[in-house]
C-alpha cells in the first residue's frame, strides 16, 4: 500500500524487518521445544536464543539487504534468512529448523501478523462505533427525509440513519473477531503435515507462546479457507464503510446539503472553483472500500492448491495481506474523523421535509381512510390523486400544499374532516418509535 494511505502501527506489522523478527521467534520457540522433549541439545536451543534474539532485534535496512543477497544465491527466503542467522550464531545455528519445513515458518508467521492486524482493526472499529453512537444519540430526534430509490419517502430521524450504520458495524465487529480466532492457527507439522520429523509437541508448545491454536490438520500448509474467510470479513467491513459514505455523499450535494465533511480552515475545494466544498473524504474511502473488496476474490482463489501444498498463493497473499489490512486501517480511520467532524444541517433537513408540500404523508392519509370506511383501492387513488396534484403544481402559481388538496377532494372530505386530517398529518406520530429502534441498538433509550 502506498505510503499515502498507511498508518504506522499497521504498516510496521508488514515490514520485512518484523517479519524477519516473527519468523526469529518461530524458530527459537521450536528449537527450545525440541531441548525439552530431547531432539536438540539444550545448549544449543540456548545459544539460538542468546545470540540470535539481539541479532534478530537489530535487524534494520542493511540487515535486510543482506538477507536479499543471499537470497538472490538461495532463491529461497526461508534458506536465505537461516543463513542469516547463522551467521550469527555459529556452529549451534544448525539445530535450527530441525524437521521443520518453509511453511510452518511462513504460514505460522502470516497467522502471527494476521491477528495483529485484527486487533488493530477491532480497535479501529470500536472508535468508529464510539463516533457513530455519539452523533446518532446527539440527533435521535432531529427530522429529517427518509429516501427510498433515492426519492422523498416518509419521514425519519437523522440519529436514526447513524443507528443503522452503528448496527451494521457491530456485526462487521464481530465477523472481524470470528475472523480473528479463525486464523489464529499454528503449524509446526514438517513435510505433508505428518509430523513424521518434528514432534506435535513442538507445535504445540509454539503455539501457546504465540497465542495460536494448533492447525488440526495443516497438510503443510495452513489451509485457506481461514485466510478467505479472514478477507471476506474485510470486504464486508469495506461495504460497510462504502455505505455512510455513500449516504454522506448524497447528503452533501448542493441540492440536499443536510450534512457536510467538515471544511477545514484554509481548504481548497477545487483548483479552478474557489466556492467548492466538495466531499473528499468519503470519496477517498469509497475507492479504498473497491480495493479491499477486490482481494477477497484472490483470497478465495488461493483455497484451491494443488494435494497437500503449491506456492500459487504466496504471490497473492504478499499483496493482499498488506494492502487490504493497510488500506482498511486508513479507511476506518478516516471515517471515524469524518463522522465525528460531520457538520449537519437541521434547518436544511426541515426545509427539504417540507418541500413536496406535505406528501411525505401519503401512507398516514391512506390508512385513516381506510379506518374511515373507504376501501384501500379507492383511499390509495384519493389520495394518490391529491399528492399528484400537489407535486406536479410544485412552484407554479397554480401551487397547493398536499393537505389543501385532500381537503378539496370531495370523496376525502366526506369521510375526515380537517381536524382529523391534521391529526393523521401530524409528524410527531413518525417519531413515536424511535426510542423502541434506540434501545434495541444501543440498549438504551
Amino acid at each position: 500500500m502506498v505510503p499515502r494511505y498507511s498508518r504506522p502501527q499497521m504498516e510496521a506489522i508488514w515490514s520485512p524487518a518484523e517479519r524477519y523478527r516473527i519468523w526469529f521467534e518461530i524458530e527459537a520457540l521450536a528449537a527450545e521445544a525440541m531441548a525439552q522433549f530431547g531432539t536438540i541439545p539444550a545448549e544449543a536451543a540456548r545459544a539460538i536464543r542468546d545470540k540470535g534474539a539481539p541479532r534478530a532485534a537489530a535487524i534494520g535496512e542493511a540487515e535486510v539487504a543482506r538477507i536479499d543477497e543471499i537470497e538472490r544465491v538461495t532463491r529461497h527466503d526461508v534458506i536465505a534468512f537461516l543463513t542469516f542467522m547463522a551467521e550469527g550464531i555459529g556452529p549451534e545455528a544448525r539445530f535450527m529448523h530441525q524437521g521443520m519445513t518453509s511453511s510452518d515458518v511462513l504460514d505460522t508467521c502470516l497467522a502471527v501478523q494476521m491477528t495483529r492486524a485484527a486487533d488493530l482493526l477491532i480497535a479501529d472499529m470500536d472508535a468508529l462505533l464510539a463516533a457513530l453512537k455519539t452523533r446518532a444519540l446527539e440527533h435521535k430526534m432531529t427530522p429529517t427525509i427518509g429516501r427510498s430509490h433515492g426519492i422523498h419517502a416518509e419521514p425519519s430521524t437523522f440519529g436514526l440513519k447513524l443507528a443503522g450504520h452503528y448496527a451494521e458495524f457491530t456485526r462487521g465487529r464481530e465477523r472481524l473477531v470470528a475472523a480473528r480466532r479463525e486464523i489464529a492457527t499454528c503449524a509446526i507439522s514438517g513435510p505433508v503435515g505428518t509430523f513424521a520429523s518434528v514432534d506435535p509437541r513442538v507445535e504445540a508448545f509454539v503455539a501457546e507462546k504465540l497465542g495460536l491454536a494448533v492447525e488440526p490438520v495443516s497438510t503443510q500448509v495452513i489451509p485457506r479457507d481461514r485466510h478467505a474467510a479472514f478477507f471476506c470479513a474485510l470486504a464486508v467491513v469495506a461495504s460497510g464503510i462504502e455505505r455512510l459514505a455513500t449516504e454522506v455523499r448524497h447528503l452533501q450535494r448542493s441540492e440536499v446539503r443536510e450534512a457536510e465533511e467538515y471544511f477545514h480552515p484554509g481548504q481548497k475545494g477545487s483548483s479552478s472553483m474557489p466556492h467548492k466544498r466538495n466531499p473528499v473524504l468519503s470519496e477517498n474511502i469509497t475507492g479504498l472500500a473497491r480495493l479491499i473488496r477486490g482481494y477477497a476474490v484472490p483470497a478465495l482463489e488461493n483455497v484451491a492448491l494443488w494435494h497437500e501444498r503449491d506456492i500459487s498463493h504466496s504471490s497473492v497473499e504478499r499483496v493482499i495481506g498488506p494492502d487490504a489490512t493497510i488500506a482498511l486501517d486508513f479507511a476506518l480511520g478516516r471515517l471515524t474523523g469524518m463522522i465525528e467532524k460531520l457538520t449537519v444541517y437541521p434547518q436544511r433537513m426541515a426545509a427539504n421535509l417540507e418541500s413536496l408540500g406535505g406528501v411525505v404523508h401519503s401512507q398516514k392519509v391512506l390508512l385513516a381512510l381506510t379506518q374511515a370506511g373507504m376501501s384501500r383501492e379507492d383511499a390509495y387513488a384519493a389520495v394518490q390523486r391529491a399528492a399528484m396534484a400537489t407535486w406536479t403544481a410544485l412552484g407554479t402559481p397554480a401551487a397547493r400544499n398536499f393537505r389543501a388538496n385532500l381537503e378539496a377532494d370531495p370523496a376525502v372530505s366526506a369521510l375526515m374532516s380537517p381536524a382529523a386530517l391534521e391529526a393523521a398529518m401530524d409528524p410527531k406520530r413518525d417519531f413515536v418509535h424511535v426510542d423502541t429502534v434506540f434501545r434495541r441498538v444501543f440498549g438504551e433509550a
